[in-house]
Formats: C-alpha cells, sequence, structure tokens
C-alpha cells in the first residue's frame, strides 16, 4: 500500500480557496476532504464497513463598502497592573492603550478597567468622544499588587453590557504578564467564563506580555469566547499588538455566527478538530463570535462514512449558517449540502482531492499532535515530545513535497525548531509560542484590517493555515 493509498484509508482531509465574496454577504462553502471514496476492495474485506473523511465549512467575510461607515464598537480595555507590570511593561501598556483609544470615533463605546489585588474601573463605559480626558486618566494607571485576573475580566465584561448591542462589536482585550493568584484562576474556570460571555455576544482576546502569565489559561479563554491570542515576549512590541487587535475590532463585517450541520442518516459525526462545538446526535453546532472583512474561517469535522457501491452518491450533510451582518443590520441565512461520489479507481479518488483543502487539513491533524507533544514534554516525557515534533515535522515535509504549499514547509521547520527546544531552559517561552501556534492554527487567527500577520512575539514562525489560506491578515 502506498502513502497516497494509506492516507486515502486512514481519511486525511480538506479545505477550499476562498472565492470572491459578495457585495453585501458572508460567502459559505462546504467541501469534502475527499470527494471520492473507495469502494471496499478484496484486501479490505475484513475491514469496517465505515471510513473517514472530513466536511470543510468555510467561511469569507465581504469587503467593507467604501461608501458605508464601519459600525461602532464596544470595547473593554482590561489591563493587568499588578507589581510585575512595573517599568516598561506598564509604560507600553498606556502607550497602547491611549494609541487604541485614538483609533475610536465619537460613536463608538470605550471603557477601561486595570486589576491588581482588586479591580478598579478607571473609564467607566462612555462615548469615546471625549477622548481627551479618557486618555488623561490612561496616563495616570500605575503597578502594584497581586493578579485578580478572572475578576478584572468579569468586570470588562460588566461595562461591555452596559451598551451591549448586537449592532456593536462588543470585544474585550485583555493585557497581563503574571499568573492568576486572587480568585478563580485555573484554566477550566477561565474557559467556562468565555464560553459563558460569548453566549451574550461577548469575545475576550488575550494578551499575554512576557514569561510569567499562564498560557493555559489566557489561551482557552480567548478560545471559548472565539476572541485571538498572542504571545508577547518583549514590551516593546505590545503597541503593535494593540493595533492589530483594533484592525479586526474596526473590521467585523459579521457576528453572532451559528453554524450547524446537519449529517444524513448513517453517517457519524467523531468531532471538530481543535475547535469546540457541540455534538448532538446528527447535528454539529459551531458558535462564532466575529468574521473580519475578508477573512476566511473555517471548521473541520471530522466523519464516519458507511462504504458505498461502485458510482454510488452518497448525501453527507446539509449546513445552516445564521449570522448577524454588520452592514445591512440583518440577520443572514445560508444553506449548502455536501455529497460524496464513490469509485474503485485509486487515480480517480486522488485526482478530485484539492490540494488547497488536504493542505488545510494536514495542519489541523498536525495541529492536534503539537496539542498531544505539548502535554508530554508538561508531563516530564521530554523524548517522547521530540519524537512526535519530529514525526509531525516529517509528516508536514512529506505532504509539502507532494502538494507544494508553502505553509507546509513553514510548519515542517517550526516543529522541527520547536523539538530543539525542549530543555528546562528553553521550554517556558518554547510553550507559549507553541500554545499561541496552536490557538492561531485552531482558529486561523488573522489581523483581518491590517493587511499583515501579526508577528510581533517571540519572532518565531507560524504554521498558521491562515498564513496560506486567508485573503487577508
Amino acid at each position: 500500500m502506498n502513502c497516497w493509498r494509506g492516507w486515502l484509508c486512514a481519511g486525511i482531509l480538506l479545505a477550499v480557496p476562498p472565492a470572491a465574496a459578495n457585495a453585501k454577504q458572508i460567502q459559505l462553502d462546504v467541501a469534502m476532504g475527499y470527494p471520492s471514496m473507495l469502494v471496499t476492495s478484496p484486501e479490505e474485506g475484513d475491514k469496517p464497513n465505515k471510513s473517514e473523511n472530513y466536511v470543510r465549512i468555510g467561511l469569507t467575510g465581504f469587503d467593507l463598502p467604501q461608501e458605508k461607515e464601519r459600525m461602532p464598537v464596544n470595547v473593554a480595555i482590561v489591563i493587568d497592573k499588578s507589581g510585575s507590570m512595573q517599568g516598561e511593561k506598564i509604560v507600553q501598556a498606556r502607550k497602547a492603550a491611549i494609541q487604541a483609544v485614538d483609533r475610536l470615533t465619537d460613536s463608538d463605546i470605550v471603557s477601561i478597567i486595570t486589576y491588581d489585588s482588586t479591580v478598579e474601573v478607571v473609564v467607566p463605559a462612555t462615548k469615546a468622544s471625549d477622548r481627551d480626558v479618557i486618555k488623561q486618566k490612561i496616563r495616570q494607571i500605575n503597578a502594584g499588587g497581586n493578579t485578580a485576573l478572572f475578576a478584572g475580566v468579569s468586570k470588562g465584561a460588566a461595562e461591555i453590557r452596559k451598551f451591549l448591542n448586537s449592532k456593536r462589536v462588543n470585544r474585550v482585550i485583555l493585557l497581563s504578564d503574571g499568573l492568576a493568584n486572587v480568585g478563580p484562576s485555573t484554566p477550566s474556570e477561565l474557559e467556562q467564563l468565555g464560553e459563558s460571555l460569548i453566549k451574550e455576544g461577548i469575545s475576550v482576546s488575550t494578551l499575554g506580555l512576557g514569561l510569567g502569565y499562564n498560557e493555559d489559561l489566557m489561551s482557552k479563554l480567548a478560545l471559548s469566547s472565539s476572541g485571538n491570542h498572542v504571545f508577547i515576549e518583549d514590551a516593546e512590541n505590545l503597541v503593535q499588538v494593540f493595533q492589530n487587535e483594533f484592525d479586526d475590532v474596526l473590521s467585523v463585517v459579521a457576528q453572532q455566527i451559528r453554524v450547524q450541520a446537519e449529517l444524513a442518516e448513517g453517517v457519524r459525526p467523531v468531532k471538530v478538530l481543535n475547535y469546540p462545538a457541540d455534538i448532538t446526535g446528527q447535528q454539529v453546532s459551531i458558535d462564532l463570535g466575529q468574521l473580519y472583512s475578508r477573512q476566511e474561517r473555517y471548521f473541520v469535522v471530522q466523519v464516519e462514512i458507511p462504504r458505498g457501491q461502485l458510482d454510488e452518491k452518497r448525501d453527507v450533510a446539509n449546513v445552516a449558517v445564521e449570522y448577524m451582518n454588520m452592514v445591512t443590520e440583518t440577520t443572514d441565512r445560508l444553506t449548502s449540502s455536501v455529497q460524496v461520489k464513490f469509485t474503485d479507481d485509486e487515480a480517480v479518488a486522488m485526482r478530485d482531492v484539492d490540494k488547497r483543502i488536504l493542505t488545510s487539513c494536514v495542519l489541523q491533524i498536525a495541529n492536534e499532535r503539537n496539542r498531544e507533544a505539548t502535554r508530554l514534554r508538561d508531563a516530564g516525557q521530554v523524548d517522547e515530545a521530540k519524537k512526535l515534533l519530529l514525526t509531525n515535522s516529517s509528516f508536514l515535509g512529506d505532504f509539502y513535497s507532494r502538494l507544494g504549499t508553502e505553509v507546509l514547509k513553514r510548519g515542517c521547520e517550526e516543529n522541527l525548531l520547536q523539538s530543539n527546544r525542549l530543555s528546562p531552559k528553553e521550554w517556558g517561552a518554547n510553550r507559549k509560542a507553541m500554545i499561541e501556534s496552536q490557538v492561531r492554527d485552531a482558529i486561523q487567527q488573522s489581523y483581518g484590517g491590517s493587511g499583515g500577520k501579526n508577528q510581533a512575539n517571540s519572532g518565531t514562525s507560524s504554521n498558521s493555515p491562515s498564513a496560506g489560506n486567508s485573503k487577508s491578515k
């Protein structure tokens, strides 16, 4: 059995190039990882009567019309001012917040919250019309105390709720450099907070500064609330990261997005790769906070499909997407469906594979392996973690040689680099970079309004699918 046939039987995957978006509606693109599947062959007669495949659900944001003003934003900037933020960190945090406020208009809502041992609302939620007063209050922020992170985010959300509106972009931006040591402080507790906030239409982006913060806690908070997560090793890059984040916030074209996939009878949903989802019976539900102008987001659903007969076509899934259109101020609904066909010709099956779809799938599979490598290293199994990262590097390199997609080459090189940074001395920074990359790959994190992906962290490259698939970053 050759490698291609092996991966076909194993059920590798998908991703499709985004077509030109409609002027005022996001684009829904549903595709199969393997549009053509092999029928059962004699040597496979003793294998289970189902094969793995992948349903890829892609969403692409439209261009913001030039003649229409962007939708107003409702943003809470939550700044850690604990003792570890003293010096250059708090100086850069103040500078970043001030420059962010300068980008707001009179119709936008802003609040500034700080926290150490306790939480302080420096600027209650208010229209950003008097920006000079807001900036003056930011300049007075000083560092000292412990880290009540959970309370800081909760208070930021409370300020957002004062002007919560589906026709505004509602976002909490959290900056922290330390471990939460006052109040709830576990990743699961912050994950639950994020899950509850996204249901209200509030997303949280987390910016981790330096090497002292808890990347598990902050990444779970961001992922569960459909926000961004960034690792910033040097404080001098903080201003640019804030600008990138505001590029996103100011370019939202859709929010409160609910994706529902109803799988056909006999098709079993296994899981959604690297993204939280609810699977009940044949239905898969995914919530997405926002979609930016010209951004592409996709979700990969692993499924099991009963083997079919030669030339048979079979329905796999019907997909519906409902969202708030931030330009037309309407609730839009899109639908699509997808099928597979069966063949006994391996050449036909491989001919029907879309290279771009397969690239996206390979990256999501590699991302799951990266997560496992992180868990192994955390458990002290350094050799096992190194072996898995090297295997992943070879995996990505092999598919690069077959597909020629540059993002696979970058991922191959990144995994090789990570495998050599597992010593106690290097693991702290490497782990944070790996977690950031894992979140970015999972959500195809990008900065839609900026035209370029953030590289303001430790300087390591990302093997994010968005680096190769997104029309804008």
